[in-house]
């Protein structure tokens, strides 16, 4: 196999360190090129100059999100990320095989991505390169989120609490915002649709269309209807009849098989 040129992009010095010297004692031929602390100098580097076979390359950096650089740059290398992430996280990595090491790093767990790598190396006349990094943005974000679990609400004397889990689904009416319980109790929120779709859990809620936000364990039956649509039934005491558009009928039936 041929020699490997290699950069890392770390911001922590002795993360840095500890990388480089864990690399250079297991593959001593490899070429390490360069070192970046940030963004920004990985971009004007990466602009500049050929791009090396691999990328060791850590998530968050001294000026931002390292998936600033996919946007800025096209990248020609294969990348391993480092990490402090675990969990749902590293799922994603597995999901979208790409590799990762997660911190501290550990000189077996190195031997192995490298070991990956250049087994996909081999497999492929061309270097494997990054692909859905969007998505594992995507997880990293929905670990660190915390979404919506009550409301307060507003009586004629009196406030009281609505735990998000009593709810059935969301609507508005000329412009104002109803939740309705299993219970069958009805509630006036002070939030939009949209910005109840950012605090509400994407994976019990869905904005089925423009009026309307359900309860995934509110659905009864679905249909399928004419022009690629589907028709939901909600459970009893509801009586409610949705229709979700032929755009999103297939977000819908994903939402629901997971």
């Amino acid at each position: 196999m041929k020699m490997m040129k290699v950069i890392l992009i770390e911001d922590e010095l002795h993360n840095y360190k500890l990388l480089r010297g864990l690399i250079e004692a297991l593959r001593p031929d490899w070429v390490i090129e360069a070192h970046f602390t940030g963004v920004k100098n990985s971009v004007d580097w990466l602009n500049k100059n050929p791009h090396p076979d691999l990328i060791f390359m850590d998530i968050q950096l001294a000026d931002g999100n390292c998936f600033s650089i996919f946007k800025q740059v096209e990248l020609d290398s294969s990348v391993i990320f480092t990490t402090a992430y675990d969990e749902y996280a590293i799922q994603a990595f597995k999901v979208n095989s790409i590799d990762y090491l997660l911190k501290p790093i550990k000189s077996e767990e190195l031997e192995r991505a490298i070991l990956k790598f250049e087994k996909l190396v081999k497999q492929s006349e061309q270097k494997p390169i990054i692909s859905n990094y969007t998505e594992l943005l995507e997880a990293i974000h929905q670990q660190d989120k915390k979404y919506r679990k009550r409301f307060l609400i507003t009586g004629s004397t009196a406030f009281s609490k609505l735990n998000v889990e009593d709810i059935a689904y969301i609507y508005t009416d000329n412009r104002v915002t109803f939740a309705m319980t299993f219970e069958n109790k009805e509630y006036i929120l002070n939030q939009s649709l949209d910005k109840l779709e950012e605090e509400l859990d994407p994976e019990i809620f869905f904005r089925a269309n423009r009026g309307l936000i359900i309860n995934s364990e509110s659905i009864q039956k679905i249909e399928n209807y004419f022009g690629g649509k589907l028709i939901v039934q909600l459970v009893h005491p509801f009586d409610k009849e949705v229709t979700v558009s032929r755009l999103k009928a297939s977000a819908f039936k994903d939402w629901l098989d997971r």
